[in-house]
């Protein structure tokens, strides 16, 4: 295989997330979805039909899709890992919308807003069963084994992350190990995976499993800074959200790292009092733009270290795409700078 580095590789010409290039496989996860709905009990279907159909851009599809690409072609064995993947995702946003108590997700009423809390869990736990129950259908056995592990990473994580809500003894580590179990596992799946079922060696396999998982926890890291530092007109949804939560976010932490105690008294009062926080208030305790700064450094970091974890892998316009993929969500970290 000829080795593509990162001097010798044209990441210009990808700069943005590579939805055009994956527009067939993309509509057709679309296609599977609606089919899917029709494979429940006729008393379900209705929920799961709408809940699909207020899916998002299928970013863990199309990490699928890519590695694959990378790594000898896409397959149908790559569409099943794509379509499992995304009824996960799907799945744990219906219980993250409970959990959160939201009302709107992509412009529409979330699942708990139209059919209540009691009906959302039970509906989301079906999307989960589905989902597993897809992924025996694999020859390999393997493939199955390590999506129901990533399934219940994404559990455990959002379970250890309910659990630390407003808790000031949490550390980076635990932070770290919250959102690389909740967001960067099916990431990491997607792309291990998509590698394994063209029967790559475990080199390939273990590089592309990284990649998965650095791009996915800069995604969160990103994410956590859009929610300080973005403006909802731009972003469509409710922002300012985590910390009135409780959820201590990688900004916040450096934040508190930063603080002087009595800083660190007013913040945590004002949290467990779980009084609306806004930015101004944030400016005025310790360094506010230094612990985005922070944030933002670290989360590119990750995506730097993405970026070598392809190095190796055959040059084509999949693996082009890869690397287009970490500018793009370096550009995204960027422009949370204060």
């Amino acid at each position: 295989m000829k080795d593509v580095t990162i001097d010798n590789f044209n990441a210009d010409s990808a700069r943005e997330f590579p939805f055009d290039l994956l527009r067939p496989q993309l509509d057709s996860v679309d296609s599977s979805l609606a089919a899917q709905a029709r494979e429940f009990d006729p008393a379900v279907e209705p929920y799961v039909e709408y809940i699909c159909n207020n899916s998002g851009k299928h970013i863990r599809p199309a990490l699928t899709f890519l590695a694959g690409g990378a790594t000898g072609g896409i397959t149908e064995d790559h569409q099943k890992l794509a379509l499992i993947l995304e009824l996960i995702h799907i799945a744990t946003l219906v219980h993250d919308d409970i959990i959160d108590d939201a009302l709107i997700r992509r412009q529409a009423p979330t699942a708990n807003a139209k059919w209540g809390n009691a009906l959302s869990v039970l509906l989301g736990d079906c999307l989960f069963a589905h989902a597993l129950m897809l992924s025996t259908e694999f020859d390999d056995s393997v493939v199955g084994r390590k999506i129901s592990i990533a399934a219940n990473m994404v559990a455990t994580g959002e379970i250890k992350q309910t659990q630390r809500r407003f808790d000031f003894k949490l550390t980076r580590e635990d932070y770290f190990d919250i959102i690389e179990k909740k967001t960067a596992a099916l990431f990491a799946a997607a792309t291990e995976l998509g590698a394994r079922l063209n029967g790559q060696s475990e080199e390939i396999q273990s590089a592309m499993y990284d990649f998965g998982k650095n791009v996915g926890t800069a995604y969160q890291i990103y994410d956590d800074c859009i929610d300080l530092v973005g403006e909802e007109e731009e972003f469509g949804k409710t922002l300012r959200t985590d910390l009135n939560k409780g959820k201590l976010t990688l900004p916040i932490l450096n934040l508190l790292d930063n603080a002087t105690e009595r800083q660190r008294e007013k913040l945590n009062k004002l949290l467990i009092q779980k009084e609306p926080i806004d930015v101004s208030a944030l400016a005025n305790i310790a360094d506010y733009e230094g612990s985005i700064e922070s944030a933002v450094d670290t989360g590119q970091q990750l995506v730097e270290d993405a970026r070598n974890n392809l190095i190796g892998l055959e040059k084509n316009e999949f693996t082009e795409a890869m690397f287009g993929i970490t500018d793009f969500l370096f550009d995204l970290l960027d422009g949370c700078r204060q």
